[in-house]
């Protein structure tokens, strides 16, 4: 018998861990335990629907907030007793605006915010304003939500931090701004060997910079695992079996998601091909394709499997 799909990622050295954290708004509890590993030049996916834990995570790790219970470590330090020298190893790009500066144009705020960081460099400051076409002379609260989004990201990069922390930053974004984005965040990551720990919706669109994804519901992590491992282990099977079919006893652990009726159906399931499709041929099914999961059917199947318990 297989087991289900992996939440323990084994790192050797990891820019990010939390254990067990908690925490409760009032009595709504946003994280329920959660165990997050991201590897050291990692771009890891933090994915799930709203109201999952993805922000209170990054919150935690810039000790914006703390947890009621729990452990976070970001680079061996924890927020919660070196909050500053975290801060100053990340480049941030919340969700929402940054509030108390709305009032600033564009020029003074970037000024300002230079000013914290001794390796701000002005000349990548400069080029990714051209790039992305930043007016700044705008006060800050004129600007459009796409528009805020390309100034919040040089705040984040033009420092050079190690880590990133980017709260769906394609958010408001035109098609165009968004591949410019991309290509701006390419060229960082293999110039500077920067973590990455991104939350998005678009998976697709940052699908080609992530080696690592972890799925979210809840407050609790359902799964976390290499690109490469979820490409070669999670799979849909597409069958054909009887009318009385129940699947096999030794996959019941690994099947993730299962969709349509008989005779015709489809399984996710996380495990070796050649084990899988064994076993549901020896229950009955045939196997008529095996296809490959990228990283968005990934995220949504196994969601979709939480939804089927």
């Amino acid at each position: 018998m297989i087991s289900a799909i992996p939440s323990d990622l084994e790192a050797g050295n990891p820019a990010i861990v939390t254990r067990d954290l908690m925490k409760f708004y009032k009595k709504n509890r946003a994280l329920n335990g959660l165990d997050l590993t991201v590897p050291d030049g990692a771009v890891y996916l933090m994915v799930g629907p709203n109201g999952s834990g993805k922000t209170t995570t990054m919150k935690i790790l810039l000790d914006l907030i703390r947890p009621d219970s729990g452990h976070a470590e970001v680079f061996s330090i924890s927020p919660a007793t070196g909050g500053a020298r975290v801060r100053a190893a990340i480049g941030y790009v919340p969700e929402g605006r940054i509030p108390g500066y709305e009032w600033m144009q564009v020029g003074l705020l970037l000024r300002h915010h230079s000013s914290y960081y001794p390796s701000w460099d002005s000349d990548y400051a400069d080029s990714l304003i051209k790039n992305l076409e930043i007016d700044l002379t705008r006060k800050f609260r004129k600007l459009s939500k796409g528009e805020s989004r390309r100034v919040q990201l040089v705040m984040a990069l033009a420092h050079f931090p190690p880590l990133l922390l980017l709260d769906e930053p394609m958010d408001g974004l035109d098609p165009l701004a968004r591949d410019r984005v991309i290509e701006i965040l390419i060229d960082y990551i293999s110039e500077t060997s920067a973590t990455v720990l991104a939350s998005t919706h678009h998976i697709a669109e940052l699908d080609k910079l992530a080696d690592h994804m972890g799925v979210l519901f809840e407050g609790k992590l359902l799964a976390q695992n290499s690109r490469e491992e979820i490409h070669t282990s999670l799979k849909k099977y597409l069958l054909q079996v009887p009318e009385d079919w129940d699947g096999s006893p030794d996959l019941s652990n690994a099947v993730v998601h299962r969709k349509g009726t008989r005779p015709e159906t489809s399984w996710e399931i996380w495990g070796d091909e050649t084990y899988v499709t064994e076993q549901l041929k020896t229950a009955g099914a045939m196997v008529r394709s095996v296809v490959p999961l990228r990283l968005e059917e990934a995220a949504v199947a196994i969601l979709a499997g939480k939804e089927q318990e």
